[in-house]
């Protein structure tokens, strides 16, 4: 049930309606049986900034950020966490008692977790990483923070690449596009941080050729599920991780902080997420 008092969070994202944010922080209030609510928030970036500070106004206790609003959203908000303006990203908002907003990023976090699950041992070899935007960042910093020892980051924009690596530091290499299977040699993870190989967007198209075999592949893509990228990984042996489990762990910290309780992923969450 969700009385007057019920606490609210959502996510603001445009487009937003393919978002399972919803769906995922709804199962964890009705399984915790706590009084809130959690919804979708289209938002044009041209209202961006206005209906961020609508938020505390509206009794929100926070929310959740996705494209195309993950890197402006850091100009309306009070305080950035240190992570978060490393990265220069931010994927949750919190609103304390005064109604000053905090800027987050969880993104990195569960971006490891994601990982862990599959592999929980740190890569042992370089890493590469497709992409160069907000997802890519976190997954950059997550990376770093774990002791890589390099990151050959791919991009079609080599000068964007070029940035992150500055903003970043640590032993990250730009490649250009053109260089994105050269870059594969002796790897021990291959990231997909790109919308490319998504449901109505253009393949991803990279040969798996020079990628160890026992390199693991993770693709932030979970629509669909299983990638062209992780199905090919799959029929030659590598291990695979997919999008969805990102998704699932990235989404913890927000609710604790939202709503007071920690949740937790289970194979039952996961199947829930995953149901049509």
């Amino acid at each position: 049930m969700i009385s007057g008092k019920a606490r609210l969070a959502g996510i603001l994202g445009w487009p937003v309606s393919h978002s399972k944010s919803p769906r995922l922080h709804n199962h964890w209030l009705a399984l915790h049986g706590i009084d809130g609510a959690y919804v979708p928030l289209p938002v044009a970036p041209a209202d961006l900034a206005a209906a961020v500070r609508l938020l505390p106004r509206l009794s929100f206790a926070g929310a959740n950020v996705t494209v195309p609003h993950k890197e402006a959203v850091l100009d309306f908000v009070d305080i950035v966490e240190p992570l978060a303006a490393r990265i220069g990203a931010v994927n949750t908002l919190t609103i304390d008692s005064d109604g000053r907003i905090t800027g987050r990023n969880t993104d990195a976090l569960g971006f490891l977790l994601n990982l862990k699950e599959v592999r929980p041992a740190p890569a042992a070899g370089p890493a590469v990483v497709l992409g160069a935007g907000g997802a890519a960042r976190a997954a950059c910093a997550a990376l770093i923070q774990e002791g890589v020892p390099q990151i050959r980051l791919v991009n079609r924009s080599l000068d964007r690449a070029r940035q992150l690596a500055v903003d970043l530091g640590g032993a990250i290499v730009p490649v250009e596009w053109s260089g994105r299977e050269a870059a594969l040699e002796g790897a021990a993870l291959l990231v997909n941080s790109t919308s490319l190989g998504m449901t109505g967007q253009p393949p991803l198209e990279i040969s798996l050729d020079r990628l160890p075999e026992d390199a693991l592949v993770n693709d932030m893509v979970y629509a669909p599920l299983e990638t062209p990228l992780l199905a090919a990984a799959k029929a030659r042996g590598n291990p695979v991780a997919d999008g969805i489990g990102m998704l699932l762990h990235q989404a913890r910290p927000g609710f604790k902080a939202w709503f007071g309780v920690m949740p937790e992923v289970t194979p039952d969450i996961r199947a829930m997420m995953l149901a049509p």
